[in-house]
C-alpha cells in the first residue's frame, strides 16, 4: 500500500515548467528519502503534496484520501521546514500548548509532555527556546509536527547545519518514528545519511524523477560489474593462482598480499574462495564493492537524457 501517490504531477511558473509529469510511490511506513540538486524542483513538488501550492497539472494521493491542493488531509501530514521559526522567549511546552490550539488539538499537558520526551527535550522542557541549540530547535520542529499524530511526515533537511551528537540522535529519532508506523519523506543533502536511513529514495533532476527505488535495488541495478577484493596468505605459485583467476574474471590487480578482480556475476565469487582453498592458501577477507549512493545520485546527474526510471 502507498502513503503517497502522484500521477503525472506538474507545476508551471508561466512558459517555465518546475515540475514535470511527476509519477512517484511512496509505500506505506518507510522512510523515503527525496534527492535532488538545488534547484531542481524538490520544494516545488513538496509544496504541492502538502497543500502550499497549486499543481498545475495531475494530482496525488495521501493515504486513502484522493486529494488535490484545495484537500490536503491536514489531520494526516506533519511537515519540519527546513527553517523553523519559534518564540524566542516561550518555552517547548508553551510552543507544543500554542501550536495544539492551532491546530484545534485537544492534547492534555501530559501528551505534549511524552512527545517532548520522545524526541529528548523532556528535560528543557521549560527553558525558554533562546537557550535552545540549533539541533535542540531542530527536535522541538519534529515535536510540533507530531502534534497531530500524522500518518505522513515530511522532513525538509533534518539535520542540516546540526553537531554530530544531535545528528545521530535525530537520525535514531527518525527510525522510532517509522517503527511506530509514520511514513517519513525527507530530503536531504547529506548522502550519507539517506543511506543509513532510508528504505527507498528518488532523485529529481530539473523537475523530472530520474530514478527511483529501494536504495539495495538501485545497487544491484548500478553495479553491472563486480569488483572483489581477496586478502590472502603467502603464495607460492603465483603463475597459476593467476592463470586461474583470468578464467574467472578481469582487469587482475596485485597488492601486498591481496588481489582484485572484476566479475559480472556474484557467483563467482564462492568459484574464486574454491580457487584459493584448493591451492592452499590461506584467505583472510573476501570484499565486494558496492556503488555508494553518491556514486548514483552524481551519474544520474551525467545523463541529461535520463529518463524517468523505477527499480524494484
Amino acid at each position: 500500500m502507498y502513503a503517497i501517490e502522484t500521477n503525472n504531477l506538474t507545476k508551471k511558473y508561466g512558459e517555465k515548467t518546475v515540475v514535470n509529469n511527476v509519477n512517484l510511490k511512496v509505500r506505506k511506513g518507510s522512510v523515503f528519502g527525496f534527492l535532488g540538486k538545488n534547484g531542481a524542483g524538490k520544494s516545488t513538488f513538496i509544496n504541492m503534496i502538502t497543500g502550499l501550492c497549486i499543481p498545475s497539472s495531475g494530482s496525488f494521493t495521501i493515504n486513502v484520501s484522493n486529494s488535490n491542493s484545495q484537500k490536503v488531509p491536514k489531520t494526516k501530514i506533519g511537515v519540519l521546514p527546513d527553517y523553523s521559526s519559534f518564540y524566542d522567549d516561550l518555552t517547548a511546552l508553551d510552543h507544543l500548548k500554542y501550536f495544539s490550539r492551532v491546530l484545534k488539538l485537544k492534547l492534555s499537558k501530559n501528551e505534549m509532555v511524552k512527545l517532548l520526551e520522545h524526541v529528548g527535550l523532556k528535560d528543557v522542557e521549560n527553558l525558554k527556546v533562546k537557550k535552545y541549540s540549533f539541533g535542540m530547535k531542530k527536535k522541538l520542529g519534529i515535536a510540533q509536527a507530531l502534534l497531530n499524530n500524522p500518518d505522513v511526515l515530511f522532513l525538509d533537511e533534518p539535520t542540516s547545519g546540526v553537531d554530530a551528537n544531535s545528528i545521530l540522535t535525530i537520525h535514531n529519532l527518525i527510525k522510532d518514528i517509522s517503527r511506530d508506523g509514520t511514513t517519513i519523506f525527507l530530503t536531504s543533502h547529506n548522502l550519507d545519511e539517506v543511506e543509513k536511513i532510508c528504505d527507498e529514495i528518488a532523485i529529481m533532476d530539473r523537475g523530472v524523477i530520474n530514478l527511483q527505488g529501494s536504495i539495495k535495488a538501485l545497487k544491484k541495478e548500478f553495479q553491472k560489474n563486480i569488483t572483489v577484493t581477496i586478502k590472502h596468505g603467502k603464495l607460492s605459485h603465483d603463475k597459476e593462482l593467476n592463470n586461474k583467476l583470468n578464467s574467472l574474471g578481469t582487469n587482475i590487480q596485485w597488492g601486498e598480499n591481496q588481489v582484485s578482480l572484476v566479475v559480472t556475476e556474484e557467483s563467482v565469487i564462492p568459484k574464486i574462495n574454491k580457487t584459493f582453498v584448493k591451492m592452499n592458501i590461506d584467505v583472510f577477507r573476501i570484499q565486494v564493492y558496492e556503488p555508494t549512493l553518491e556514486e548514483i545520485f552524481l551519474s544520474t546527474g551525467k545523463n541529461n537524457n535520463s529518463l524517468s526510471k523505477e527499480v524494484v
